[in-house]
């Protein structure tokens, strides 16, 4: 197997580490010999969707796939925070009242377009050497950095108080639970994400992917 490309439909509750170490498993296995396996950006556990890899000497590629711009569907859940920005945190209710389809509408410009983004605690950037989750689940209190970002397009999907579905086509290095949580500041309300879904990367689709489990067969 000398290059590939391989589009992988993540299950929530799974490491993206977890999935190469699987797949390449299964590709060593059915080879009879290590096979090389390798991401191309990885998701958060509770997440689910697209992820590409990369098999053997397409392993050598993977700068081309890093910057490459992506498409999620979220579900944002308003009147609450989570230390994490996911369902993984300890969740706090705001006892925020209900908001307007409207007042959404009416905030949500204010993310579209080039935007400052801080990196949230819970993630895998590394700060003086070490991972910021690490930190942060040794209650070690960092300055995180913060980025410019692309928001290229966000619109609701549905919305029923206090659950917003939205979808957003951004660029690389944007962190949609930190999204998630300032359209919570933004509304006055709080809010975390109680699922995230990558359903494309740049020309690559979640539809053309294969579900894990179905690959490990």
């Amino acid at each position: 197997m000398d290059e590939e490309i391989l589009l992988i439909d993540k299950p929530a509750g799974v490491t993206s580490f977890g999935v190469v170490a699987r797949v390449r498993r299964k590709l060593s296995e059915k080879a009879g010999k290590k096979v090389k396996v390798g991401h191309t950006g990885t998701l958060d556990p509770f997440a689910t969707g697209l992820l590409i890899l990369l098999v053997g000497k397409g392993t050598k590629r993977s700068n081309e796939f890093l910057k490459l711009d992506k498409t999620y569907e979220a579900c944002v859940h308003l009147g609450s925070t989570s230390t994490t920005g996911d369902p993984e945190g300890e969740i706090e209710e705001t006892n925020a009242s209900p908001v307007s389809l409207e007042e959404i509408q009416n905030i949500l410009p204010k993310f579209i377009g080039e935007i400052s983004q801080r990196v949230p605690n819970f993630s895998a950037v590394k700060i003086n050497g070490e991972r910021a989750y690490k930190l942060a689940r040794k209650g070690v209190d960092v300055e995180m950095p913060v980025r410019r970002i692309n928001i290229y397009s966000l619109e609701i999907l549905d919305y029923k108080w206090p659950e917003l579905k939205i979808r957003c086509h951004v660029s690389s290095g944007t962190y949609i639970r930190t999204l998630g949580e300032d359209i919570g500041k933004e509304l006055g309300t709080g809010a975390y994400l109680t699922a995230l879904r990558r359903t494309a990367i740049r020309d690559y689709r979640v539809e053309d992917a294969t579900a894990l489990e179905d690959f490990m067969q």
